[in-house]
């Protein structure tokens, strides 16, 4: 199997997994248990989030997440056409993952959400979930502490589910895929064209950000979101 292939199955089955934890957390929970259940279901995604991230980092770099791919495509870190594949196998895997999570608990593979999510607040809450967790990456590479970007980012993503209004799905794959589980985490799609919005917004300023903060090279940016084993690969470029 070719280098690309690999990559992209790493992206869409580490996407795949990441949406069975959330949604299947989110099922578990359930939405009655209010500050504790959203607690818990914070945990697991981000417990989760670093479980993958280490597992498939090495292969992909495991971004698991548009944004995190075109912030590092801007950097230098990847070239575009890589970051169109990563994005397709993302957004595959992510609907994928909802539809095998639907499966494993008795209900139908595909569902169309029900659970309204609109409003200014929820918005900004997309920028602000976006932008600090595309922050918390480069700080964390350009730092040299690349090797903990593992655990940056899950610690990251299970607080901002916790203080974030929109609980902080900062992830337009995510996004997309949500809309087919009509549970607790599930997000109507009338809703979807306001939290793209909400992570577009913040990734452009989290570009801002950290062009102002860390001034990232290309080689800063390759080692996003783990840096790869060994040399690359030279039937590929980056």
């Amino acid at each position: 199997m070719s280098v690309g292939v690999r990559r992209l199955a790493a992206e869409a089955l580490g996407t795949a997994s990441l949406l069975a934890a959330i949604v299947g957390s989110g099922i578990v929970v359930g939405p009655g248990g209010g500050g504790t259940a959203l607690f818990q279901h914070a945990v697991v995604v981000g417990l989760a989030l670093v479980a993958l991230i280490l597992t498939f980092g090495p292969v992909s770099g495991a971004h698991l997440n548009p944004v995190v791919s075109l912030a590092d495509a801007w950097f230098g870190g990847i070239t575009w056409s890589r970051a169109g594949g990563y994005i397709g196998a993302q957004v595959l895997g992510a609907v994928a993952g909802v539809g095998f999570t639907n499966l494993t608990f008795g209900r139908p593979v595909v569902e169309v959400a029900t659970t309204l999510r609109s409003g200014p607040a929820l918005v900004a809450s997309e920028v602000l979930a976006t932008a600090g967790l595309i922050v918390v990456i480069f700080g964390l590479v350009r730092s040299g502490a690349g090797r903990v970007v593992a655990a940056g980012v899950g610690a990251y993503i299970a607080a901002a589910i916790v203080f974030t209004a929109s609980t902080s799905f900062a992830n337009p794959a995510v996004t997309i895929a949500r809309t087919l589980s009509d549970t607790y985490t599930g997000i109507v799609p009338a809703s979807v064209p306001g939290f793209l919005l909400g992570q577009g917004l913040g990734l452009g300023l989290a570009i801002v950000l950290v062009r102002v903060l860390y001034d990232p090279d290309p080689a800063e940016a390759r080692a996003v979101v783990i840096p790869r084993a060994g040399p690359r690969p030279v039937d590929e470029p980056a």
